[in-house]
């Protein structure tokens, strides 16, 4: 059951449970069922959605690059609203590593255990990330977990909250599928909570960080945004969230069975994954 369904049967006039008991019972934070969608006007979203397109192009380009650039298009703003936008949209320029959450200073790090590996099967290596989405009317927030040797999403869903529960969730469903050796993530506060890590311990998978200001530690799932949203968030426009969920569950079925990868010898990521065909490398 997705978060916004089980938030919904919270019920902060209960005679007998109270909110906390509530939230402990469906699996949710306490944060969460008091959330309330901030309704925002149609030109913020206007200029939010070109921010991410701007930002997906150049991951590069900071806060006043970025306002040069919505400038050169036609859109007048200023760097200050600019900030304030990119904030809640949880992006940075990669020189600061994109971040969707920001870290937590009582939570452990854990050290990047990627460099000059060589990634040699499936599941030998993990990683997960979130992005932000745009729609016609607001947005949402996409966790996805990708194998690092095929490029095959494992799992993943959208909520309009990022807090650590969602984020286990989706860790959740891909370890029902497997275990991978090695977990990758970014020091968001996420990532780095005792629940998230916590679960990953508990499997005995070695956990692995980007470090700070390293972007493209992640890289692979990086690409996966990029294509998500180039062939099917930009294209389709999604109106609310039901549409949006329905029209990521083809993209990631197209992605994950009918899309061939240059990078894969032109097979599909399910064929890799599932096939472990020869000759392929990660």
């Amino acid at each position: 059951m997705y978060l916004d369904e089980r938030r919904s049967f919270i019920d902060v006039q209960h005679e007998e449970l109270s909110v906390r008991a509530q939230c402990d019972l469906w699996g949710i934070q306490r944060s969460s069922a008091y959330y309330v969608p901030v309704v925002m006007n149609s030109e913020t979203l206007a200029i939010m959605k070109l921010i991410d397109r701007v930002y997906t192009d150049c991951p590069f380009y900071g806060i006043r690059k970025i306002t040069h650039e919505l400038c050169r298009m036609g859109t007048l703003v200023n760097h200050k609203r600019v900030g304030r936008l990119m904030s809640l949209m949880g992006i940075q320029a990669i020189f600061q590593r994109p971040n969707l959450s920001v870290s937590c200073p009582g939570n452990k790090v854990y050290p990047y255990l990627l460099r000059n590996l060589v990634i040699s099967s499936p599941n030998h290596v993990w990683s997960t990330d979130i992005t932000y989405i745009p729609m016609h009317t607001g947005f949402m927030y996409c966790v996805a977990v990708i194998d690092w040797f095929s490029r095959y999403v494992l799992a993943w869903d959208i909520s309009n909250v990022q807090d650590a529960a969602f984020c286990v969730r989706v860790l959740n469903s891909s370890l029902s599928i497997a275990l991978p050796e090695i977990f990758n993530t970014d020091q968001g506060s996420q990532f780095t909570s005792d629940i998230f890590t916590g679960r990953l311990n508990q499997s005995d998978i070695r956990i692995s960080m980007d470090g700070r200001g390293r972007a493209l530690d992640n890289v692979f799932i990086e690409r996966l945004w990029r294509s998500l949203k180039y062939e099917d968030i930009y294209i389709q426009d999604y109106e609310d969230p039901r549409l949006l969920r329905q029209g990521m569950e083809k993209y990631f079925d197209f992605y994950n069975f009918r899309r061939p990868h240059q990078s894969l010898c032109y097979a599909t990521p399910a064929q890799v994954y599932f096939g472990n065909i020869s000759g392929v490398t990660g």
